[in-house]
């Protein structure tokens, strides 16, 4: 389910061509499909969470993922780009309720040991995963059944899981009342925190909406902060940051999505402009990078076994930014087999080590009345954390690339067509450079990842989870 979810991430951005021309969509309007669901889910997430903590996680993860699956069927029926964005909004309100009660099930079912790490080495690496399927899905069913199919393909999969969550057992329901000062800020102040990033990767960080966004969660997330710290019940209790291990998971998270998922777009964006792939050979391409997450997932659950967090961690966030220095060396002369194809695959082991320990790490020794609301702030600190990846990385890009040449990409498409060889080729080396500094900057985000787990996350490998019963 939880694979489904991040899915949708990014099946989509490769109809977006297909949807524009058919709905007649406006380039202005057309990021809207996007960042609809993004903002939906990012800005809901830690409302969710506490729902789930105070009305029942199974009851909320059900009705999330009926919404998801209900928008799911909107966007599928869309007839114009209004009704489409409207229901990708509604699919990113029920996958903010899906997520966070997800992982916190697990986390309650699943007592401390090897049954929890395996269980969350699949959660950890089929959320990781569900960006490549997304990809590689979006790709076959446009050029195939149509753009259409790229929604319709998540009922089938949303009703099997609500078939599915039938059988899992609901926890028991905790006292409380819905914070809603908190809940407005919290938010607002996450919503215009994702768009503000998401905006300013498009229109740049100087742009005055871009600015007015930025600002309104500069007012309103420590309003938030303030209200939590001041309120009876509140929506995120502030005691989940006192321990370092939990906080130091939640910002080393940021960073880790911030890398991989940024390098993800560039390198796409590469193998499509420069290596000319169709979006069926990208997908494909990617392959190797989906089975280094899922061999990292499977061995970093034995791992977290016998070492502690920080030593799965940190070698694997190194890794993934060594994979992205080694692909930040792309160029016109592109060998798949040597260029690409191991660094993807270290890049993929080295991020699920990372995911999984993490993951491990921020809901462990949480009151089983807060195992929602934390882990919603951990499925919050990945969503900025691609957020603020794609913004940045994106904006490094276009910008190092325009030093070069500007309008580098319309000059190398011209230049084909016209059969200009010279001008292709300078055009090619102005966005590989573009795509190299990106790179770069995605790796340095990796190493940083790693020097905050080896900072503050000093968690035992056998610390007693004391306050967790199950």
């Amino acid at each position: 389910m939880c694979n489904k979810v991040v899915l949708d991430d990014s099946i989509a951005n490769i109809a977006l061509p297909t949807i524009q021309n058919e709905l007649a969509i406006p380039s202005a309007t057309l990021p809207w499909v996007i960042n609809a669901y993004i903002l939906a889910f990012g800005g809901l997430l830690l409302f969710g969470g506490r729902l789930g903590d105070l009305f029942g996680r199974r009851h909320l993860l059900r009705i999330g993922m009926a919404l998801f699956t209900l928008g799911s069927l909107f966007a599928g029926l869309a007839q114009d780009g209004t009704s489409l964005i409207a229901a990708r909004g509604l699919q990113g309100l029920g996958a903010a309720l899906t997520a966070p009660n997800a992982l916190a099930l697990i986390a309650t079912t699943f007592p401390e040991g090897p049954l929890r790490s395996k269980a969350m080495a699949v959660y950890g690496g089929m959320s990781a995963l569900g960006i490549v399927l997304g990809l590689l899905l979006g790709g076959v069913l446009t050029s195939t059944l149509g753009w259409r199919w790229v929604f319709f393909i998540n009922i089938p999969i949303g009703l099997a899981v609500l078939a599915g969550s039938r059988i899992l057992a609901e926890a028991e329901l905790h006292r409380g009342r819905i914070d809603l000062a908190g809940a407005l800020t919290s938010i607002c102040g996450m919503t215009a925190l994702v768009y503000g990033l998401t905006r300013g990767g498009e229109h740049g960080w100087g742009d005055p909406v871009t600015l007015l966004a930025f600002a309104g969660a500069a007012v309103l997330l420590p309003l938030f902060l303030i209200l939590q710290a001041c309120a009876k019940s509140p929506l995120l209790p502030m005691r989940l940051f006192a321990d370092r291990n939990r906080t130091g998971s939640y910002l080393a998270t940021a960073f880790l999505a911030f890398g991989p998922m940024g390098a993800f777009y560039l390198l796409t964006l590469y193998m499509q402009h420069i290596e000319t792939y169709s979006p069926i050979a990208t997908g494909l391409a990617w392959l190797p990078f989906a089975m280094g997450l899922a061999l990292g997932a499977g061995i970093s659950s034995k791992l977290v076994l016998r070492f502690a967090p920080r030593q799965v961690a940190a070698p694997g966030a190194l890794m993934a930014a060594a994979a992205l220095l080694w692909l930040s060396r792309v160029g016109q002369d592109f060998t798949y087999a040597i260029d690409f194809l191991p660094a993807a695959f270290v890049l993929g082991f080295g991020f699920a080590m990372g995911v999984v320990s993490l993951t491990l790490t921020a809901v462990k020794g949480v009151a089983v009345q807060e195992t929602g609301i934390a882990s919603a702030l951990l499925n919050a600190s990945q969503q900025i954390g691609v957020a603020f990846g794609l913004a940045v990385l994106s904006t490094v890009s276009v910008t190092a690339t325009a030093s070069h040449m500007p309008d580098a990409l319309t000059a190398l498409y011209g230049a084909r067509a016209r059969g200009n060889a010279h001008t292709a080729s300078l055009a090619g080396d102005a966005l590989i450079h573009g795509y190299g500094l990106g790179l770069v900057v995605a790796a340095i985000a990796l190493v940083s990842a790693a020097l905050i787990v080896a900072v503050l996350v000093n968690a035992k490998r056998d610390q007693p989870d004391a306050a967790t019963p199950h």
